[in-house]
């Protein structure tokens, strides 16, 4: 969703705290989903992303099985992000990447499939 961020600064490349399960859906998109146990650190970026373009432009376009949260990062501080809708409420196809630990590192996979 890179093209909905109207030109929003890259603040940071980082990491989660390892209390997330990372989860393909629909193969459309990625989302975390906080656990108490078993969770994973997951890669991402932060963006300065403008309030008027979050609410304009970034959350109309996410698909109804997330919902913005807050989760924390490796280094204990706070980002919102796209979360899994609890509970889920649709029958979206759901996959469990955690183990690829990035968006990026499980769509490779599927296109060396």
């Amino acid at each position: 969703m890179h093209h909905l961020l109207d030109g929003a600064r890259l603040v940071a490349t980082t990491t989660t705290a390892p209390r997330y399960r990372f989860y393909s859906v629909g193969d459309q998109c990625p989302a975390l989903s906080p656990v108490a146990h078993g969770g994973t650190e997951v890669a991402g970026e932060v963006y300065d992303v403008p309030m008027d373009v979050l609410r304009d432009r970034l959350l109309p376009a996410e698909p109804p099985e997330l919902e913005l949260g807050v989760i924390e990062l490796a280094d204990g501080s706070s980002s919102l992000a796209m979360l899994l809708r609890r509970p889920h409420t649709s029958y979206a196809r759901l996959t469990d990447i955690s183990e690829h630990r990035s968006w990026q590192a499980y769509r490779r996979t599927k296109e060396a499939a």
